[in-house]
């Protein structure tokens, strides 16, 4: 038996979870069973009440084979969910993301969808993969990526997960989707200015995890060839006799040298870090996958 999963995370939900609810499918073709399930992410409002109020069925660890991901305030059309999973039921992709149209949407100011853009277009650059809408949280996820994906962020998971799964070498697509209307501001969008902060933030980490050798390294080279050039100044001014009044110039050699073998150091360091990340995290599948699924016919 195919089982689906929707699942929504709550926060504070109480007047939108019902229209949510009520889109949501009973039936998606492909699977033989559909659940869903409200995950409380520290509601101090009704939301658990109007959960269980709608009949949610409690389906932690019931098995399974693909999970849906949406979010309670209904921005995402939930007739678009056989869109998401035909994908992974076709065996084409570990993962699925559903793609907004961004430009058409009224309620995102032309500096969100800057920011949404320059957003996807770092992580296309960080996980190596082809996703038009990075931030979307409408997503189908198979079972062994779901195993797989790690999520760190206390901000938001939909960055980090695609970039883990792309430089795991997962399966992912990106399909267009429809949004309903708005129906609440943005949670994470509380102003302009913290949301071009956090964006940015964003934005660094991601090269700074995931491509910590190419953030370190090019800043590093950098300083290090405006140090050589200052320094070959100073030789110059040595070289006709000159150089007593030019010490400043050979301080300012030494610390932009040094900080440039700094930065360097930093990005192997950082690089080394990376990989012993990439064991732990395949260690960690294999022990999620061992207290779910039991071990395969390989003893793993």
């Amino acid at each position: 038996m195919r089982k689906l999963i929707i699942q929504i995370p709550c926060y504070n939900e109480e007047e939108t979870l019902p229209i949510t609810l009520a889109d949501l499918p009973r039936d998606v073709p492909g699977f033989d069973a559909v659940e869903w399930l409200v995950i409380d992410d520290g509601s101090t409002d009704r939301t658990v009440e109007v959960a269980l109020a709608n009949g949610l069925d409690e389906c932690l660890r019931l098995g399974a084979d693909v999970i849906v991901n949406t979010d309670a305030d209904n921005q995402y059309c939930a007739d678009d969910i056989p869109v998401l999973t035909a994908p992974v039921l076709a065996g084409r992709a570990d993962i699925v993301v559903g793609a907004r149209p961004i430009a058409d949407i009224p309620h995102f100011s032309p500096l969100k969808k800057f920011l949404q853009r320059l957003g996807s277009w770092a992580v296309r650059v960080a996980s190596r993969t082809d996703i038009s809408d990075a931030p979307s949280g409408f997503r189908a996820i198979s079972r062994d990526a779901a195993l797989r994906l790690n999520v760190l962020s206390e901000y938001t998971y939909t960055i980090e997960t695609i970039i883990q799964a792309g430089r795991a070498g997962m399966a992912i697509e990106s399909v267009p989707i429809r949004v309903n209307g708005d129906l609440r501001p943005s949670r994470l969008v509380k102003s302009i200015g913290g949301y071009v902060k956090r964006s940015l933030v964003t934005i660094a980490r991601i090269f700074m995890t995931y491509k910590p050798l190419r953030f370190f390294m090019v800043p590093g080279l950098v300083f290090f060839g405006v140090g050589v050039l200052v320094g070959l100044r100073f030789v110059y001014f040595f070289a006709i006799g000159q150089g007593g009044g030019h010490i400043q110039s050979l301080i300012l050699t030494a610390i932009l040298l040094l900080v440039g073998v700094q930065l360097a150091l930093f990005g192997l360091l950082a690089e080394l870090i990376g990989n012993n990340r990439k064991m732990l995290e395949d260690i960690r599948w294999r022990i999620r996958r061992m207290e779910l699924d039991g071990p395969d016919d390989s003893g793993l």
